[in-house]
């Protein structure tokens, strides 16, 4: 992936992307925005979102069957037209709706907004109309930003010739956070981080992660998590967290810092 250039900084804020997956967008209560209000002092934010409940619900109504290889959602050309209605028709404004009303001026947008997110076919044969991002036009974000607007991207992304792609939410937030040159990116999920026999994890690296997972320590849906927030550190990514409500949880590094 090529990215555009970021606008020249002075003194410039941290950077920060959140991504919310899409069985976070129906939990967010005040917690999270009271913490989100704080965040924005110190940060520069972008949230990322997904919006995997709410397709399946649209999928099924529709009676469209479809499924995932490698998380990665087979998308036929009837199920692009419904996964980009829903998250560009619903989802999204449902969520600058609720960030708003909390006071925090939010702005929503999808890969085709000022060719946000410029795609390709990650492999149409295989997985149909799904992408993978060439170029991320971080002018028209930092543009937003200068006006203490909060961008909120959907995960749909275009081509130079204006066919909408669905992109994994996670690989979103990742090559945004890259283009960004972002200091820190956030997985915000149901639970406060990692816990390891019911201890909560406050920093650890891929290779301590890895371990956890072949003893079965880490397992369930915390692997998926897990393994986006790894492959994020590996492409570059500073600190990459998997938290909660309150943003706050574990931090993963690529190599253990030593007090």
């Amino acid at each position: 992936m090529t990215m555009s250039k970021s606008m020249p900084h002075t003194d410039r804020k941290k950077r920060m992307v959140i991504k919310l997956g899409g069985s976070m967008l129906e939990g967010l209560n005040e917690t999270f925005f009271h913490h989100l209000k704080e965040v924005q002092q110190t940060y520069d934010v972008i949230i990322v979102h997904g919006g995997g409940p709410a397709i399946n619900e649209a999928l099924a109504q529709a009676n469209i069957a479809t499924h995932k290889i490698d998380g990665i959602r087979v998308t036929d050309e009837q199920a692009i037209h419904l996964v980009a209605n829903t998250l560009i028709g619903e989802v999204n404004p449902m969520l600058v709706g609720q960030l708003n009303q909390a006071g925090i001026k939010a702005m929503g947008l999808n890969g085709q907004d000022a060719k946000l997110l410029q795609c390709h076919y990650l492999n149409k044969e295989v997985f149909g109309y799904v992408g993978e991002i060439d170029t991320v036009n971080m002018a028209i974000l930092e543009q937003l930003q200068a006006l203490n607007i909060l961008p909120v991207v959907a995960c749909i992304g275009a081509t130079n010739t204006g066919q909408l792609l669905n992109i994994n939410g996670d690989t979103v937030a990742c090559d945004v956070a890259l283009a960004n040159q972002a200091d820190e990116l956030l997985f915000v999920t149901d639970v406060d981080g990692i816990r390891i026999e019911d201890v909560s994890i406050q920093q650890t690296t891929a290779q301590q992660i890895q371990g956890w997972i072949t003893t079965g320590a880490i397992y369930g849906g915390m692997i998926p998590k897990v393994e986006a927030a790894m492959t994020c550190v590996d492409a570059g990514i500073p600190a990459v967290k998997i938290v909660g409500a309150t943003l706050q949880g574990t931090t993963i590094l690529k190599e253990k810092v030593t007090q």
